[in-house]
């Protein structure tokens, strides 16, 4: 069962996801945060470095965004030139250009930006001009597939480029047109606003937590939602009732006397999840250590002392470490490379049991997984896109 808790107070938003009474994903918001990840800005070069094929842009915050080539070029494979220009051919400083956030600032670091927009709906992901249309991987049947391309096709304008997200599945093509249209109307009042602007300016800024977990978290398979502000309860009825048609029964209001991060567990979660040492139920345990390369997570058998043999004891305990760390990706929200260095196991065919447990784990993720395999030390190695 799925349960999702917002809590609501003067200075902060906080929302989390339980499945199985199991805290799997917790975001955050302040009243002042408005920058993030998928807002659009009118930029201004100010930078542009041949040698790294990459321009520094001026979007109206703190630091400099950075624009690599690969994202000044089409998002179309086939559109793209087969020699990769100079970046001064593409880029000039001074030069006004429409990008949007792909990654946050994080550390020295300023945001990453590029010129392919895309804006995600409920059912669909928008791009105004990629030319394209994908289905998400988690929808597995193949006539579904093709009925979703089909009325993508359809319903799209030569240029325009869509991807269907895994809720639409089994959507109706009034809904998915509706969705798509919406976007439509929201990418030409952005262009509009853009001709208007001086940069920098921002655009568009992606949805406040709200709306976005009326749009993306809260589906036919979340049974429950809690939450502790009235007033945010009477709002988030009013999103539901244009999105959802089943959301009734399931919204209540929470008014115990018993913080209502503690009445579910949420607060014990939180300070044991994000730790760097997570002790394991077995007894063995996780050590996180998260850089601006990569995050590195280390098995460890701890406590656990098995009963059969070694190889057993460090099977069980990596198959154990499979099955939490990305429900640990999630709830962090750990994106880019991952490093698991796993205990080592002489068994093949353990090795093979641990990533199918991994592989497994990984399907409930929101945000695309790649598990890209073992290294030839045995490390194993994956990435992690953002939510």
């Amino acid at each position: 069962m799925k349960q999702l808790i917002i809590h609501c107070a003067p200075d902060l938003t906080q929302a989390a996801l339980l499945e199985d009474g199991r805290l799997v994903e917790y975001d955050v918001q302040y009243p002042l945060d408005t920058q993030r990840a998928g807002s659009i800005y009118m930029g201004r070069v100010v930078n542009v470095l041949p040698g790294m094929q990459a321009a520094f842009v001026d979007i109206g915050l703190t630091k400099n965004a950075f624009l690599y080539i690969d994202d000044l070029l089409p998002v179309h494979m086939d559109k793209q030139p087969k020699i990769k220009p100079s970046i001064t051919e593409l880029a000039q400083v001074g030069q006004h250009i429409m990008v949007q956030v792909t990654k946050d600032p994080q550390g020295t670091k300023g945001a990453r930006v590029s010129t392919h927009v895309s804006i995600p709906g409920r059912w669909v992901v928008y791009m105004p001009d990629a030319d394209y249309i994908a289905v998400s991987r988690k929808i597995d049947l193949e006539a579904e597939r093709q009925r979703l391309k089909l009325l993508a096709e359809s319903n799209l304008v030569p240029g325009e480029g869509v991807i269907l997200r895994t809720g639409a599945l089994g959507q109706s093509e009034e809904a998915i047109r509706d969705d798509l249209n919406n976007l439509r109307e929201l990418w030409s009042a952005i262009l509009a606003k853009a001709e208007e602007a001086s940069a920098p300016a921002q655009l568009y800024q992606d949805l406040d937590l709200l709306p976005k977990l009326a749009r993306d978290v809260i589906t036919d398979d979340v049974h429950e939602v809690w939450l502790s502000s009235q007033a945010v309860y009477e709002e988030m009825k009013g999103l539901l009732r244009k999105q959802l048609p089943s959301w009734r029964g399931r919204v209540a209001y929470y008014d115990r006397k018993t913080p209502m991060f503690d009445q579910f567990g949420i607060t014990e979660e939180l300070n044991q999840s994000f730790r760097r040492k997570i002790w394991l139920p077995s007894g063995g345990y996780l050590i996180v250590d998260q850089t601006e390369a990569l995050t590195v997570i280390d098995v460890n058998t701890g406590r656990y002392t098995g009963s059969i043999d070694l190889e057993q004891t460090v099977t069980d305990i990596n198959r154990e470490a499979a099955m939490e760390i990305p429900r640990l990706l999630r709830l962090r929200n750990l994106r880019g490379i991952i490093i698991v260095d796993f205990i080592d196991m002489s068994s093949e065919e353990n090795r093979a049991a641990v990533m199918a447990a991994l592989t497994q784990a990984v399907r409930k993720d929101r945000s695309k997984t790649t598990i890209v395999g073992w290294t030839k030390l045995g490390l194993l190695e994956m990435t992690r896109k953002r939510k």
